[in-house]
């Protein structure tokens, strides 16, 4: 149901021109979004479906963190990367940590949360689970994930599993 709530909106956003949308749009996003659903579970059979993407609550968390900790984090990257740039202090090297994720959602917001932000490149993820991470400053060869990404795997934990 997730993938048809999101495909119908996704059409009905990129057709919508600010005044109202005709009923013909309204009918091809009802076609589009029922093929794109049957087609997600056609290709992942052994997949469970879940309303949980739904949730108003897990979308007004995730709102909060990308305009709270997320957005602090990234200022204080910026700022990090400018002054390392201008005083030339880089020790470069690529860590391994383990978040401990189990859902994919999970891994994919962490990798890009900080992949955006300036300093860190999720580079690779293993089986298991543990990210390969690109770092402007190694301090530790072995460090902690407050160390590394600060709060960012709390919340990937809090809104994706």
């Amino acid at each position: 149901m997730f993938i048809f709530v999101v495909s119908f909106l996704m059409y009905l956003l990129l057709v919508w021109s600010g005044g109202g949308i005709p009923l013909i749009e309204v009918l091809i996003a009802l076609i589009l979004a029922s093929v794109t659903m049957a087609a997600f579970r056609s290709w992942h059979k052994g997949r469970k479906i879940s309303m949980r993407g739904l949730d108003p609550k897990r979308w007004f968390g995730f709102i909060y963190y990308l305009f709270g900790p997320f957005a602090v984090g990234l200022a204080k990257a910026n700022i990090d990367v400018a002054v390392r740039v201008i005083t030339g202090n880089i020790r470069p090297g690529i860590i391994k940590v383990d978040p401990g994720l189990t859902s994919d959602l999970a891994k994919t917001m962490l990798a890009d949360s900080i992949t955006l932000t300036p300093g860190t490149l999720t580079v690779d993820v293993d089986e298991e689970g543990a990210f390969y991470i690109h770092w402007i400053y190694v301090e530790d060869e072995n460090p902690s994930e407050e160390q590394v990404y600060g709060s960012f795997g709390h919340w990937a934990r809090r809104l994706a599993e």
